[in-house]
């Protein structure tokens, strides 16, 4: 089963000029095009556009919650078999007990002990 990282980005609020664009609507689709295609050819997949409420602060007692748009891409992470997650709980207890962690191996080291100061009366 393919292993997916997400990248959400705003969608873009306006629109970008083009020769041969007219009007609104025409150049809010080229500028969602070009958004699209610049994350097309880094290997990221088009999922879906959202609307989410995001609460954003007006004042220090006031608060606003306003409507944000985003897309979101996805592409399969490549990871060898070695490093993939385990997908079970079995499988994480066996990795684990293969590989014991370093937090559990490693000692704190002791600080060194300075000799005692010689006393300058003597």
């Amino acid at each position: 089963m393919p292993v997916y990282e997400y990248k959400v980005v705003p969608a873009p609020l306006r629109g970008r000029k083009a020769k041969g664009l007219k009007g609104t609507q025409a150049r809010f689709a080229h500028a969602l095009e070009q958004a699209m295609n610049e994350l097309a050819a880094e290997g990221w997949e088009y999922l879906r556009a959202e609307t989410l409420p995001c609460e954003e602060r007006i004042s220090l007692m006031r608060r606003n919650t306003r409507d944000l748009h985003v897309l979101v891409f996805r592409r399969a992470r490549a990871e060898s078999s070695e490093d993939a997650a385990p997908h079970t709980m079995k499988e994480l207890i066996h990795k684990l007990a293969e590989e014991p962690s370093d937090a559990l191996t490693t000692l704190p080291r002791e600080k060194p002990q300075r000799p005692p100061k010689a006393d300058a009366a003597e």
